[in-house]
């Protein structure tokens, strides 16, 4: 049984506690931007071009994610996180510029920044957290360090909430709050290498390759199923944001209002996330079991989905909105990592590399493509109310996702059955 040194022990403690601080900062700084970057494009496109722009985010991301790699497997990923974190805030502060001059062009470009560092940051954070975590003493401080995350989506959408509120900040100008924070992260970062606390690990160089991530997926029945739930919940995930993001389009008509809301939605999100997590996730965890708890996630969106397509308040949207993100960001996710448990840790890797790099983002689109073709393409082509039987409103809209909550479960109840067979 391996045992970490005394002298060892209180760095590790250090470490963990600075890697939680940095998490925490960067969702911090991301939620400063959230609700503004989905306002801003409310403002000057409207709710019906999300769709569209969910697409070309996609494939500017995939694009994005590809060439990152490739400057990582080159340069120190400590490099590359310094490089990052200042061009972020510079592009923050120029994002914020082209706000008062070319407004419609700033909302759009700016959203899809928005969605590419909400990526990369992280991912460059769980990088750097793994490169430099060292054997499973280091990795029992996992649980630990994501909290930070959770916390730091509470107090960035509060925060936000406060500076509209309470100042005479309006929402272009939390581009330039979270752009402080960013550097605040690079300091913290620069100091914490400077100090030997960042020191990379030889097991965390390894590049991730997409086709070895796919070929990982096909070889293994119970990977794909592990990927099909999670495409499911990736086709739900942009029809329930269309809809809520309509409801508060259509509530919220003035900018500065609408993005309070939304901040201070995201924030409530976060302290219902870290609650699910602290006490729910444990309890079924223990007495109903992982694959129950992957299962909750859509049986709630199946139930407020239906709700909201009898009754479509912004009381049934938002109810929508936390059964699919609040339980995607703290019960379902902490299920998923444990699914990759009986599975060789190569096969892991290559997996979760392809379903984190580029999955996510394809599924999305698939949904996004979805929302077009039944709000936009088929009315418009059939001729809605002679050849197609109704218009999707954006309750109707919840025929869709009940549909792929039914698809959802049944992938879940086989990998139920693949995953006992395994365990």
């Amino acid at each position: 049984m391996s045992s970490v040194p005394r002298s060892s022990t209180g760095r590790l403690a250090a470490r963990s506690l600075i890697l939680f601080l940095n998490f925490f900062l960067i969702i911090l700084a991301y939620y400063q931007v959230k609700s503004a970057s989905r306002s801003l494009l409310i403002e000057y496109w409207g709710a019906d071009a999300f769709a569209y722009v969910w697409i070309a985010s996609a494939l500017v991301l995939i694009s994005v994610i590809l060439v990152y790699h490739r400057l990582v497997a080159r340069l120190r990923r400590f490099r590359v996180i310094l490089g990052s974190c200042l061009l972020s805030a510079a592009a923050m502060a120029g994002f914020w510029s082209l706000l008062q001059s070319h407004p419609a062009v700033a909302a759009l470009g700016f959203y899809i920044f928005v969605d590419i560092i909400s990526v990369i940051l992280v991912e460059e954070f769980w990088s750097l957290t793994d490169t430099v975590t060292a054997g499973e003493e280091g990795r029992k401080s996992y649980w630990f360090v994501s909290t930070g995350g959770l916390a730091g989506s509470v107090v960035g959408g509060a925060t936000a909430l406060a500076l509209l509120k309470y100042t005479s900040l309006e929402t272009a100008d939390l581009l330039l709050s979270a752009a402080a924070i960013l550097v605040l992260i690079f300091f913290l970062n620069l100091r914490m290498g400077g100090s030997g606390m960042f020191v990379e690990n030889a097991h965390g160089k390894r590049p991730l390759v997409a086709r070895e991530g796919w070929r990982a997926l096909t070889g293994s029945r119970y990977l794909f199923l592990i990927a099909g739930a999670l495409f499911f919940a990736q086709l739900a995930q942009p029809v329930v944001e269309y809809q809520f993001l309509k409801k508060v389009e259509a509530l919220f008509p003035e900018m500065d209002p609408r993005t309070e809301f939304i901040s201070g939605f995201f924030s409530a999100l976060g302290f219902i996330s870290i609650g699910v997590n602290l006490v729910v996730t444990p309890l079924i965890h223990r007495y109903l079991g992982i694959i129950v708890g992957m299962m909750l996630q859509p049986v709630l969106l199946f139930l407020f989905s239906l709700g909201f397509l009898l009754q479509s308040t912004l009381l049934t949207a938002a109810a929508m909105k936390v059964s699919d993100r609040g339980l995607s960001y703290s019960i379902n996710r902490a299920s998923k990592e444990q699914l990759y448990i009986p599975v060789a840790a190569l096969q892991t890797y290559q997996a979760k590399a392809w379903i984190d790099m580029l999955g996510y983002r394809i599924f999305k689109m698939v949904g996004s493509v979805l929302i077009l073709l039944f709000t936009q393409w088929l009315p418009a082509l059939l001729d809605a109310g002679e050849w197609w039987p109704f218009t999707l409103d954006i309750g109707q809209m919840s025929w869709l996702t009940l549909l792929i909550c039914a698809g959802w479960m049944a992938v879940l109840l086989q990998l139920k059955r693949c995953y006992e067979s395994m365990a």
